[in-house]
């Protein structure tokens, strides 16, 4: 987990909160897709609908790798979240990869994608979740629900 450690650390010397700065990357990824949709639909135009799909549904996540969400996200949108992240692209790319299916199974608990949910809301919830599932501490001292 060192990358979301880096990350964490990284967020939290300029945010004064490495979850709230992780919140609002995340955030801000959805909000320039057009949400949880306008991200599927960014996945289906790409061929990568079936993996996007398996992380809405109730089953197993289908992994993706870094240089296919490059493909989905376009490498200009990967390096401006590198910057905000504070890491190179590749590395980018990979944190998204293996959180991203975590975050769109985490925001669509019920198996499919709610227009009307508050995606903002559903991430600074389930980040404290994210963060325990993958073997971190929430920052912050809050506690994790059990």
């Amino acid at each position: 987990m060192g990358l979301l450690d880096s990350l964490l650390g990284r967020t939290d010397a300029s945010s004064g909160g490495g979850g709230t700065a992780l919140v609002g990357i995340l955030g801000g990824l959805l909000t320039q897709c057009g949400g949880l949709q306008g991200l599927a639909n960014k996945f289906s135009q790409t061929g990568q609908g079936n993996a996007f799909s398996s992380w809405v549904g109730l089953g197993e996540n289908q992994p993706i790798s870094g240089n296919q969400i490059q493909n989905v996200l376009g490498s200009e949108q990967v390096k401006a979240l590198a910057a905000k992240m504070g890491v190179d692209p590749t590395q980018a790319s990979q944190f998204l990869a293996e959180y991203l299916p975590k975050v769109v199974d985490k925001l669509t608990p019920e198996g499919k994608v709610d227009p009307t949910a508050d995606h903002q809301q559903g991430l600074a919830s389930l980040l404290p979740a994210l963060l325990q599932s993958v073997g971190g501490k929430p920052s912050g001292g809050g506690s994790a629900p059990a």
